[in-house]
């Protein structure tokens, strides 16, 4: 069974835009698993523009479900997660000026740096996964640094399947059979909605978790939180027989 990760940035975005308090980020993170989340994720930028480093503090003792941190490993952000020792964290390439992820690791290229955070992580409890593109020889590359699991970087799936490609989803499928046989585990993230989910899960029933904020959130919108995260949850595992 695949999990479902709610990550809350854009309700910390809402927030800021106002200033103090509204809508309440531990709240909405606590109904988030009470509706069904099995985990919260958060990734944090260096100008705090949505999820403050404050905010970490605060959600890491209230949360019962498993706490993702996502976030390039800048000194700060090595500092704040080794501070609040999450579940995972997952080491994403972005920039300090970057809207949004836009691409996964060259691990290749990386490699001593993200092996030395991966073994600092891992020496301090915390499960890590690194962000990469569906590249055989990366995920390769990643599994000698000693991470856990990999997060396969899913915007070009949705855009293929947008498009009514549905081979477009051909390279995550040997991505995850690859990393399943080398022995890491599997996350994913970015893009996915309730449009192109269900078929994601069908055909890579490997996948430990996905993370998703955007589109959920703004679901939410239009169909309230609680009935979203089930819909999410359904979408994952209808292929199980789930009933939620």
């Amino acid at each position: 069974m695949t999990s479902l990760s709610v990550n809350i940035n854009k309700i910390a975005t809402l927030r800021n835009s106002r200033g103090g308090n509204t809508p309440n980020l531990q709240k909405v993170a606590k109904d988030c698993e009470r509706f069904g989340a099995q985990g919260i994720t958060v990734h944090p930028r260096p100008d705090q523009r949505h999820i403050r480093y404050q905010d970490i503090r605060e959600l890491k003792p209230i949360l019962t479900t498993e706490f993702n941190i996502e976030g390039y490993p800048s000194n700060d952000f090595i500092e704040l997660v080794n501070e609040n020792k999450p579940a995972q964290v997952t080491l994403v390439p972005d920039s300090p000026t970057a809207l949004t992820s836009n691409s996964g690791w060259d691990v290749k290229s990386n490699f001593e740096f993200l092996k030395d955070v991966v073994q600092e992580f891992k020496n301090n409890g915390i499960r890590v996964s690194i962000f990469i593109d569906p590249i055989l020889h990366q995920i390769e590359w990643a599994k000698k640094t000693g991470t856990d699991r990999i997060e396969l970087y899913t915007e070009n799936y949705a855009v293929q399947y947008a498009k009514g490609n549905k081979k477009g989803i051909q390279p995550y499928i040997e991505a995850a059979r690859f990393s399943k046989n080398i022995g890491l585990g599997i996350n994913a993230g970015h893009d996915l909605n309730l449009d192109n989910l269900n078929f994601w899960a069908k055909q890579i029933p490997e996948i430990a978790e996905v993370s998703i904020g955007h589109a959920l959130i703004s679901d939410a919108l239009y169909l309230g939180l609680e009935n979203t995260i089930q819909l999410y949850r359904r979408a994952l595992n209808i292929e199980h027989g789930i009933e939620l």
